[in-house]
C-alpha cells in the first residue's frame, strides 16, 4: 500500500495548493489513500466543518488534527458524525470525536483493504490543551490496531524533536510509519528504522514557505515587538505542498518514505481560494 501523507495545511493558501497540486501528485505517486494535517486549515488556526468537507471533496481520505483540533466549534459540533476526521487519541475520554480508526481503503486495480490511522498529542510546551501521556497509551492502541490490519499510521504531533524521536523508537516494529507535525518545517530525517517502521520529525507544511509558518512575517515581527499575538494574516508568497510518500509492504513494514514536494501550476494574486 501506498500512502501519500500531505503535511500540515495553513490558511487558504495551503488548501489552494491541496487543490492545484493532488490530482497530479496521486497519479504521479500511484497513492492508494490520502492522509492530510488540516490543524491550521482553517484562517490558520484549527478546522472548520466546510473546508473539512471541502477537502474531502478534493480527494483527501483521512484528515488528522492536533493541539487545534477544537479551535472552530462548527467542527466540534459534527465531530460524533464525521468519521473521516481524527482528533488527537489521548485526550480526555469525554473529548469529542476519536482518535483512531481502521479505514477501508478502495483503490484501482486492487481489492480493499483496511488502514489504520491514529493520532497522539505529545506533552512538551503545549500549554492550551493537554493530553495524556502518549508512550503509555501508545502500546495497547498500536496493538488493538495490528489485530485489524498491519497496515497503520501514526501522526505524532508534537513540538519537542526530543519527544518525536523518543517515540520513534518506541513504535519500531509496532506499526508501518510515525509522522511527526506541528512545527510545520520539513525535516531531513526521513527514515526506515530497523524494526521497519518509517519515520520523519517533521513533514513540513502546506502553503507558503516564504512566510512564518505559513503567516505573514511582518505581522509575527509586530508580534514579537509588542507581545500582542496576531496569527491572522495568511502568506502567499512561495506556495508549495509537502508531505511525504510511505511505501508499505503486505506484512505492514515500510520499504520506503521519500519527500514530496509539488508547487501550484498557476500562483494566485491574492487570498481568494476556497
Amino acid at each position: 500500500m501506498k500512502i501519500l501523507y500531505i503535511a500540515e495545511i495553513v490558511g487558504k493558501a495551503g488548501i489552494y495548493c491541496v487543490k492545484n497540486t493532488l490530482p497530479a501528485l496521486k497519479k504521479e505517486t500511484g497513492a492508494d489513500a490520502v492522509i492530510v494535517c488540516a490543524d491550521a486549515a482553517t484562517n490558520g488556526s484549527g478546522l472548520g466543518r466546510h473546508h473539512a468537507a471541502y477537502l474531502r471533496k478534493l480527494g483527501v481520505n483521512i484528515i488528522t488534527l492536533g493541539d487545534q483540533c477544537f479551535f472552530k466549534k462548527d467542527l466540534v459540533e459534527c465531530m460524533p458524525s464525521i468519521s473521516y476526521v481524527l482528533r488527537p487519541f489521548n485526550l480526555n475520554k469525554e473529548a469529542p470525536g476519536i482518535g483512531a480508526k481502521v479505514f477501508t481503503i478502495q483503490s484501482a486495480n486492487r481489492a480493499p483493504q483496511k488502514l489504520a490511522v491514529a493520532v497522539l498529542l505529545g506533552q512538551a510546551h503545549f500549554v492550551k490543551i493537554h493530553a495524556d501521556n502518549p508512550f503509555a497509551c501508545m502500546p495497547a492502541l498500536l496493538e488493538k490496531l495490528r489485530a485489524e490490519t498491519p497496515f497503520i499510521v501514526l501522526d505524532f504531533h508534537a513540538i519537542a524533536s526530543a519527544e518525536k524521536k523518543t517515540l520513534f523508537a518506541m513504535a519500531d516494529g509496532l506499526c508501518s510509519a510515525v509522522i511527526g507535525s506541528h512545527t510545520r518545517v520539513v525535516t531531513a530525517d526521513a527514515a526506515v528504522l530497523p524494526g521497519g517502521t518509517a519515520v520523519i520529525t517533521d513533514a513540513g507544511r502546506t502553503g507558503s514557505q516564504f512566510s512564518v509558518g505559513g503567516n505573514n512575517a511582518q505581522a509575527r515581527i509586530q508580534e514579537y515587538l509588542s507581545g500582542i499575538p496576531d496569527w491572522t494574516k495568511e502568506a502567499w508568497d512561495g506556495l508549495e505542498t509537502q508531505g511525504v510518500l510511505i511505501d508499505i509492504a503486505e506484512d505492514g513494514t515500510a520499504g520506503s518514505i521519500t519527500l514530496v514536494k509539488a508547487r501550484p501550476p498557476q500562483i494566485p494574486a491574492g487570498p481568494h481560494a476556497e
